[in-house]
């Protein structure tokens, strides 16, 4: 997989990108982890009251989308945000924003 800061991202990347957040449950664990850091599976199940097995498996999501960084100290796995992860699907964005402006620029040209 392309680094995240890439200007570009493949297909494939972006696809799990948006997959990651297509799920109200991985958004909410973002949500977690832009507001207090880093936290463990369980400090991340509780609050959205999800089970563990579920928990993991979402914060797997994330981390193929590139969203969070995990690390294991002991029996204890810690994940956090991963800014990064947002600029390749930032860029991809900003591309067809442009492209989108720039058709309502030529319509209102046109018109």
């Amino acid at each position: 997989m392309p680094s995240p800061s890439s200007s570009f991202a493949a297909p494939g990347d972006l696809d799990r990108m948006f997959f990651a957040l297509a799920d109200a449950h991985r958004r909410g664990m973002l949500e977690l982890l832009s507001r207090g850091g880093p936290a463990s599976v369980s400090e991340l199940a509780a609050p959205l009251q999800i089970a563990l097995p579920s928990a993991v498996k979402h914060l797997a999501v994330l981390e193929q989308g590139g969203f969070v960084a995990s690390r294991k100290a002991g029996r204890v796995r810690t994940f956090q945000i991963e800014p990064r992860g947002f600029d390749a699907m930032n860029t991809w964005l900003a591309q067809h924003q442009a492209m989108l402006h720039a058709q309502f620029d030529r319509l209102g040209d046109y018109l």
